[in-house]
């Protein structure tokens, strides 16, 4: 009865983020059209828009994984997490300045308040034998989700545009949030009494595990820049989003049996190929501009997104105390969502300044000295076995 309650939990997370990704990514394949096309800004520009949410609103992932450690409480900023999107589709759709897009895009990223205390719940009702796979499942339905998500913008741009897309696009959200309000059960955990997480409670595995994240993520712009490097290798923009569905389509086929794999193999040997993926996706991209080339590439990054954001989380959530588990998931997110900001500034910059080609080049640096400091990590130290009863 225990494992069907785990089984009901993970699968209402799964589906509640498929339809919450089907709704954003109806708007990711045109998004950098919209503000590059429609609203008129450079590179930097986009570079900051791109960064900014994602940089400002880590904060309140961290606050959210210890207010959800804290009140032993999940449930509720999950559901929050997928009410935000709503309201920033219909004000992407509103927008006629890209200065009036800035608020709506942190509170859509905002809405990333979800993560950690999902995770966390993953975490906790799962084993260490099948908690990449359940990571995996999640992923692949974030994916799926977005695959569809992607079709539905290539059948329907053509017809409603930029604007009535982004309304429609609110709609997932509602379904999201209402599976995560009927299916989620919660009660209050037999857990000890929360005192707060400082760096001390961490070991040294999980603070190398947060530099080695802190450097890739410096490294890693926003997939925007993919996708208008490839407009300057000859694609036209009605194959943009086709470039997109590629790669999402990959990470989606890729995400299930990463995760399985990592649960027979560990997790570092796949954070390792996640990071070789992305370096080999830069040098397709520094090396050649062939139509060929740039289509390889971007299966290469599906591949790597698929391995990296499977189990980059499982990892996280094995290194660090299971009491604090949501917390250190949201300090992981934090982290990796401030490093967001200057990335995909400094990308911008260097794009705008230099040379299209010099993002990738600093990328490579930064990645090279995650791999790194990954080889020194050693294997979770949580106790995986253990199991919470805050959700059945």
């Amino acid at each position: 009865m225990e494992k069907e309650g785990s089984r009901k939990t993970v699968r209402a997370l799964a589906f509640a983020s498929f339809f919450n990704d089907l709704g954003s990514d109806m708007i990711h394949p045109v998004w950098p059209l919209f503000l590059t096309g429609v609203l008129g800004v450079n590179m930097s520009i986009l570079g900051l828009i791109d960064g900014l949410g994602d940089a400002l609103v880590s904060i309140s992932q961290a606050a959210s994984g210890y207010l959800s450690d804290r009140t032993k409480k999940r449930k509720f900023f999950i559901w929050l997490g997928y009410a935000f999107p709503l309201i920033a589709r219909v004000g992407y759709g509103l927008s006629t300045a890209w200065q009036q897009i800035i608020p709506f895009k942190m509170l859509d990223r905002a809405g990333k308040i979800r993560s950690a205390p999902r995770d966390a719940i993953i975490a906790d009702v799962s084993s260490k034998e099948n908690r990449g796979s359940n990571f995996g499942f999640r992923k692949m339905m974030d994916n799926l989700g977005a695959v569809c998500g992607i079709v539905a913008c290539l059948v329907l741009f053509p017809l409603l545009g930029f604007r009535n897309l982004f309304f429609l696009a609110a709609v997932p959200s509602i379904i999201a949030a209402g599976l995560v309000f009927l299916l989620i059960r919660e009660k209050k955990a037999e857990t000890r009494i929360y005192e707060g997480l400082s760096l001390k409670d961490l070991d040294r595995n999980f603070r190398l595990f947060l530099l080695s994240s802190s450097f890739f993520a410096l490294g890693t712009f926003s997939y925007s820049f993919l996708l208008i490097f490839a407009t300057h290798s000859g694609f036209t923009m009605t194959f943009i989003p086709l470039l997109y569905l590629i790669f999402t389509a990959a990470a989606s086929l890729s995400s299930l049996p990463f995760g399985k794999i990592s649960d027979r193999i560990g997790r570092k040997p796949i954070m390792m190929i996640s990071l070789i993926l992305w370096g080999l996706v830069c040098l397709v991209f520094i090396l050649s501009q062939d139509r060929a080339a740039i289509i390889l590439a971007f299966i290469l990054y599906g591949f790597h997104k698929g391995a990296f954001e499977t189990v980059q989380t499982t990892y996280a959530s094995e290194l660090c105390p299971p009491e604090y588990r949501a917390s250190s998931l949201g300090g992981l997110k934090m982290v990796v969502g401030l490093c967001a900001l200057p990335a995909s500034l400094i990308a911008g910059i260097l794009w705008d300044q230099i040379s299209l080609f010099a993002p990738f080049f600093l990328s490579l640096i930064l990645t090279s000295f995650s791999m790194i400091l990954l080889v020194f990590i050693g294997d979770g130290n949580a106790e995986a076995e253990g199991r919470s009863t805050t959700f059945r």
